[in-house]
């Protein structure tokens, strides 16, 4: 098996880019649903805060079936291949999904409307419901894709090519954001009279979620075909891959558990992936409270640090990472991360929108190279007996941590407004602490140890494969 993953063929450029249009089609997703969706539900239907951030989430509290998926796709194929049919699966489920969901909230809008504000009823409770339940299929379907992705390109890379992989495929991912951005704001053009009737949103909005996620499932088969079938090294690296007897769930938890830098490296994803994201909900507010910008205006807000994060993606993954390696440019990353909250909140006090959406450039800039590191870092710590099972687990702690960023963003928010009257020490609040949070991920990322990792891993899939063996 070693001589036939000699003569596989290493993919190139044009590959790494085809892939991408996969990430291309989450990045505009992204920004239909945390983007627009969030704006709509908060600033034209009325519905508090606190209410749609935490229905906005629910999605990604599906997370930990992202272990299962990867699990899943270690051990069972579907029509013969490891990772694609669940990522078409998973893509057109979420297609469907998404057209529900835009439903649900028009019902929840027609309450705000209906009681002239927002009030506790059963109805009420009852679309809420619905809601949180559809935004979990949603999860469900985003992590069976996205997960089986995820661990495709760790099947289909070497650890020399995975920084440019990882640069590119992220790169196109922040221009799906930039796009989706872009072309939300162009097809919903009409709404940039501020008085817009709920009527002309109804179907602005509608349309934009039917073709969208259409297009992304286009993208999703375009990206993905036929690559598994040419590149895929996993039959050649895993011990285990053409075995009757694939890993357990079970014993793909104690191969995962068997290493404690498993557990550091976690940690260390949670935290910095927290402080990333936990202006993700209160961003565009904060543009239009503090900097009085129209929806249009502050949707492209995203598309600042998107272009800032476009820059530095793929720039870290071809020359920073080569020089410095991954461990040190990731901790770069993150203290640039921490420097940018400063200077965000210290641009609300000018109250200059040009400064601002300056701020964000930076902030984009170096999110990509903390970004770029930390997953580069994620595909070298997978064991290839189990890499669904370890790509699961890294996504785990991203959306898990995502999940507790967009949900406790307002709520820090609304604890913000409590104490301070003005909009910009209560935004603050929130910076302020990601700030933080980017400092202690540093100092938790110096104390895994990769060499170690490596040692511990091998020892855990001997003694998996020793307990099968023993029976």
């Amino acid at each position: 098996s070693l001589a036939k993953h000699q003569r596989l063929p290493k993919i190139n450029l044009f590959t790494m880019f085809r892939l991408g249009l996969f990430q291309m089609g989450l990045g505009i997703l992204a920004v239909l649903t945390l983007g627009v969706l969030n704006r709509v539900m908060i600033g034209e239907l009325r519905i508090p805060a606190s209410i749609t951030a935490n229905l906005l989430a629910t999605y990604l509290f599906m997370a930990p079936a992202r272990v299962w998926f990867g699990q899943l796709s270690d051990a069972k194929p579907v029509l013969g291949y490891h990772r694609t049919g669940y990522v078409w699966m998973g893509s057109g489920l979420f297609m469907i999904i998404l057209s529900l969901a835009v439903q649900i909230t028009w019902q929840l809008g027609n309450l705000v409307e209906g009681a002239g504000g927002w009030t506790w009823s059963i109805p009420a409770y009852s679309w809420i419901a619905l809601g949180a339940l559809v935004f979990a299929l949603y999860g469900l379907a985003l992590s069976m894709s996205s997960t089986t992705f995820f661990t495709l390109l760790v099947d289909i890379s070497d650890e020399d090519n995975r920084g440019k992989l990882i640069g590119i495929i992220w790169s196109m991912m922040t221009v799906g954001i930039v796009v989706g951005g872009i072309s939300s704001k162009i097809l919903l053009k009409r709404l940039d009279n501020i008085d817009a009737s709920l009527e002309i949103l109804r179907s602005s909005i509608t349309g934009l979620f039917f073709f969208v996620p259409l297009m992304v499932f286009g993208l999703a088969v375009l990206a993905t075909f036929g690559i598994e079938k040419k590149y895929s090294r996993y039959s050649s690296r895993s011990i285990l891959a053409n075995r009757e007897d694939q890993i357990t769930l079970g014993q793909s938890l104690k191969l995962l558990t068997a290493s404690p830098q498993t557990g550091l490296f976690f940690t260390f994803l949670v935290i910095m992936t927290i402080s990333l994201f936990l202006q993700e909900a209160v961003l565009e507010p904060y543009g239009g409270e503090v900097f009085n910008m129209s929806i249009p205006e502050t949707s492209l807000l995203n598309s600042f640090w998107g272009i800032g994060m476009l820059m530095s993606l793929s720039a870290t993954g071809f020359f920073l990472i080569p020089n410095l390696g991954k461990r040190k440019t990731t901790q770069l990353g993150c203290l640039a991360v921490s420097i940018c909250f400063i200077l965000i909140i210290m641009s609300g006090f000018t109250g200059n929108a040009q400064l601002f959406q300056g701020t964000l450039l930076l902030f984009g800039l170096s999110t990509g190279i903390a970004t770029t590191g930390a997953l580069s870092l994620m595909l070298d710590l997978t064991v290839a007996e189990a890499a669904g099972t370890f790509v699961g687990a890294w996504g785990l702690a991203q959306a898990m941590a995502r999940g507790i960023a967009v949900a406790s963003g307002g709520v820090i928010l609304d604890i913000g407004r409590a104490i301070f009257t003005t909009p910009v020490l209560a935004y603050g609040v929130v910076f302020a602490l990601q700030s933080a949070g980017m400092i202690v991920a540093i100092w938790f990322l110096g104390k895994v140890n990769f060499k170690q990792f490596q040692n511990n891993a091998k020892d855990a899939i001997a003694a998996v494969m020793e307990g099968d063996l023993d029976g």
